[in-house]
């Protein structure tokens, strides 16, 4: 994979209501797994450095229970061990909207998106309707266009698989991570994958694809986790109403960062994918047509959007 960067989105949290009171850290009444697990946790997601090679445990905890707003205690709390102990993302964290390690991203406005395969949970339409919405999250925000392509390689190729799946980072079944996706690049950048052992849903009973989407794109189109609660690019999964989504202030802000909003006919409509003038727009881009754009001098422009190829079997 060289050095692109590897996302894993987490599966659904709901943080039980926990004691202000810290409880100790005490050896005696940990495994030596246990142990190791707690380490292995601090070496993943709050990895030392070599200027910090001297921290210690209670220090790095710190570090941790100050990410996620927690009492920093230093100690393993019961709602630190709750955050420890529950599945997540597979990425290093940092601190509000972040870009990857040399800000990649797309070269272009116009990326083309591809389904190789798909969850046997939901009809297909209803599979290409939550990836187009999600798409649409980033697209409603930014100059970026999506276009849907059936034939040839597409810059974000989007696959359900189960297990090992030939990218190195197999999925762990049912209740673990959700999914993962690479960075913009050549190969598997901007690809997303989802484990196909999850319960793929509309609804909030089980996993809601159209949010695990709409995270997963946002790594697709360069950017990191924030620990902004609440943001669509917090490391943990929440569920809330796709009707009523709007994307929040921070991922706006990481996204416009790498991409410089234009002000056009689809940027301005309260970045709801479920608008109807947005969704019309969408589908121009998507099917091959004349789309309103804003012009180099800054006026409306027309943009000629080439026709998908059909594949007839769908």
């Amino acid at each position: 994979m060289g050095t692109m960067n590897y996302l894993l989105l987490c599966a659904v949290i709901f943080l039980p209501e926990t004691p202000a009171f810290p409880v100790r850290l005490r050896p005696e009444s940990w495994s030596s797994i246990d142990l190791e697990k707690v380490k292995g946790y601090l070496d993943k997601f709050f990895p030392v450095f070599a200027k910090t090679q001297n921290e210690s445990i209670a220090d790095r905890i710190k570090e941790m229970q100050k990410f996620y707003h927690l009492t920093i205690t230093g100690k393993l709390d019961r709602e630190t061990e709750e955050i420890m102990k529950h599945p997540r993302c597979g990425l290093p964290d940092v601190a509000e909207y972040q870009l990857f390690s040399g800000a990649p991203k797309w070269k272009k406005t116009l990326l083309t998106y591809k389904i190789l395969s798909y969850t046997s949970d939901l009809p297909r339409r209803k599979v290409d309707d939550a990836i187009k919405r999600a798409l649409m999250v980033w697209s409603d925000v930014t100059p970026l266009r999506f276009r849907r392509v059936y034939v040839g390689h597409a810059d974000i190729e989007i696959t359900f698989a189960r297990r090992e799946h030939g990218d190195g980072f197999p999925f762990d079944g049912q209740g673990g991570t959700l999914a993962h996706a690479f960075s913009p690049g050549e190969g598997r950048g901007g690809d997303a994958h989802f484990d196909d052992d999850e319960k793929w849903s509309e609804v909030n009973q089980d996993v809601n694809l159209f949010l695990v989407a709409a995270h997963e794109f946002g790594h697709s189109l360069g950017l990191n986790h924030s620990n902004v609660y609440g943001a669509l690019m917090y490391p943990l999964y929440s569920y809330q109403n796709p009707e009523n989504f709007r994307l929040p202030a921070d991922d706006r802000r990481g996204i416009q960062k790498l991409y410089d909003n234009l002000k056009g006919t689809c940027f301005s409509m309260g970045h709801n994918p479920f608008h109807n003038h947005c969704r019309k727009c969408f589908e121009v881009c998507s099917a091959g047509d004349l789309a309103m754009t804003t012009g180099v001098s800054g006026g409306p422009a027309l943009e000629w959007i080439p026709p998908q190829v059909t594949d007839p079997s769908i």
